[in-house]
């Protein structure tokens, strides 16, 4: 079992079929085919079940999947601990967060890195909590950020800081600008929040009830919105008040498209978490990376 035979078993997994896969690594299919069932005959185990133009991953396939993502992550660690030895400000950065934390002044910190070491091939992607995790454990991303930690055995998880959260309101709500509102006052209110996802860490519906039901109070009315730029746009409207992160609000408070409610028994925030591989590599601009995040969360 090599290098080559577990990145073709992920490529058909992750692509799905055989011909997607070999358009992805740029080779016949036939090739993939015969790579996988000499992977198969090593093993003495089918790896996928095939149907009707559908590849699946069979109980042995799905037995091996974390170990060749992780042994893969750990061979891309150890190329980076190579490369890094001829050039400490050079190779790639990967990188993946929560597309909310991109409203933070964390973008003009990944600005700033990547214009300030333009020997480092820097890439960024946005994915919810549970995939940040995901692509960092399987070695697609470096360093990642996201809310609240998991339980994955294979990460390693810092909070690096806590980003507050506001309740916003239309400019002309009757409680616009009410700097300490109990919360129970806005219990007949209509909340645009984030629908409960697997995966999803933001603050959701869940979240909010919860703050609700340890006061007594059950019944919201509420409307799933599943983007925070849709919530803001609808909490502006009138249609609702939205719980959102403080940071993603200073242009809508600067322009008075939006107010927000001051509640004075409320003290909502998330925690923000460092996300990377539990004893992986990172290089030196890896950890200049993350140190600048630290500090630009925390900041």
């Amino acid at each position: 079992m090599d290098a080559e035979a577990l990145a073709t078993f992920l490529a058909v997994h992750r692509a799905g079929g055989f011909s997607r896969a070999a358009e992805r690594l740029h080779r016949s299919q036939p090739a993939i085919s015969r790579r996988i069932a000499l992977l198969e005959a090593e093993l003495g185990a089918p790896l996928f079940d095939r149907g009707a133009g559908a590849v699946s991953l069979s109980q042995a396939g799905r037995v091996l999947l974390p170990y060749a993502e992780r042994a893969l992550a750990a061979l891309e660690d150890a190329r980076a601990a190579v490369r890094a030895l001829a050039d400490e400000a050079a190779g790639p950065v990967n990188m993946a967060i929560v597309g909310t934390l991109a409203s933070t002044g964390l973008t003009a910190v990944l600005r700033a890195f990547a214009r300030e070491h333009p020997g480092v091939d820097f890439r960024l992607r946005t994915a919810t909590s549970a995939e940040v995790s995901e692509l960092v454990r399987i070695g697609e991303a470096d360093i990642g950020l996201r809310y609240h930690a998991d339980a994955s055995p294979d990460l390693a998880y810092e909070i690096v800081g806590r980003e507050p959260l506001t309740v916003v309101c239309a400019p002309d709500h009757p409680l616009a600008g009410r700097k300490a509102a109990p919360l129970a006052e806005l219990r007949r209110e209509r909340w645009l929040a984030f629908p409960d996802v697997p995966g999803r860490r933001e603050f959701a519906a869940a979240h909010i009830f919860s703050l609700f039901l340890a006061r007594g109070m059950a019944d919201l009315s509420w409307t799933a919105i599943d983007s925070l730029t849709a919530q803001k746009r609808m909490a502006e409207a009138g249609f609702g008040l939205a719980l959102v992160p403080v940071s993603s609000i200073v242009e809508e408070l600067a322009s008075g498209a939006l107010s927000t409610i001051g509640v004075g028994d409320l003290d909502a925030a998330q925690e923000v978490v460092a996300v990377t591989r539990r004893d992986g590599y990172l290089s030196a601009a890896a950890q200049r990376l993350l140190a600048l995040v630290r500090a630009a969360v925390k900041g």
